[in-house]
């Protein structure tokens, strides 16, 4: 499996808006391409989202999110939950067990 940590600034005054697209929009696109999302946090006074996305199918990560953003169902959401991002970070991450 693999999972990528996404880390945001949101402009500010733009979170819970942010919020309200990312859950009615990327959310249930990201599953219906295979994803698993794993949590999402929110740093209100820092205006930082974090989120986990994990996805364990037939496609590697790379061939996964290349089909996933040139979905037309991708390109058509509106509002794009981008355009309400002042930066944005992730790493692709692999689990480490905390027992030995």
């Amino acid at each position: 499996m693999t999972a990528q940590l996404r880390l945001y600034r949101v402009t500010e005054g733009r979170m819970d808006a942010f919020i309200d697209a990312w859950r009615s929009g990327i959310v249930p696109l990201r599953r219906a391409f295979g994803y698993r999302i794993d949590g999402a946090w929110v740093s209100r006074d820092e205006h930082r989202f974090a989120w986990v996305v994990s996805y364990d199918g037939p496609l590697s990560w790379e061939e996964n999110e290349a089909r996933y953003y040139s979905a037309p169902e991708r390109t058509a959401l509106d509002p794009d939950p981008a355009s309400f991002l002042a930066d944005q970070q992730t790493w692709l991450m692999e689990e480490v067990s905390p027992d030995p």
